[in-house]
């Protein structure tokens, strides 16, 4: 006896639960696999679509959640690349002010280097 063919509906539902899962753990590496068969998932719908409207709602605000998710992530890993560029500026120079108030400068001197022979 065959198995029966998976619902694509209840098998894009399975995959975005899957999808946010690996967003709120940070799983990052997880999600590129996902999206290829989302994609696949979502063309299939396409051709034949649930006839379901409150399936179909529901699905929506799965997929508006998990978008949101994807938002944040994002938002979150530019702010950690700001952070990571403002740490490597302070590594090399400092901004103080001066007793009047102004902005100055202060240049590190770069770090020295040993020479190696053999």
């Amino acid at each position: 006896m065959t198995d029966p063919v998976p619902d694509p509906f209840d098998t894009l539902e399975a995959l975005l639960m899957q999808e946010r899962d690996s967003l709120l753990a940070g799983a990052l590496d997880d999600i590129a696999p996902l999206m290829e068969e989302k994609i696949a998932l979502i063309s299939q719908l396409r051709h034949d679509p649930p006839e379901d409207a409150e399936r179909v709602q529901r699905l929506h605000a799965t997929m508006v959640r998990n978008q949101a998710l994807f938002d944040q992530t994002l938002a979150g890993l530019r702010n950690a690349a700001e952070r990571v560029g403002s740490m490597r500026h302070l590594r090399r120079s400092m901004e103080i002010y001066d007793a009047t108030g102004r902005r100055a400068t202060i240049d590190m001197p770069p770090a020295q280097q040993v020479e190696r022979r053999a």
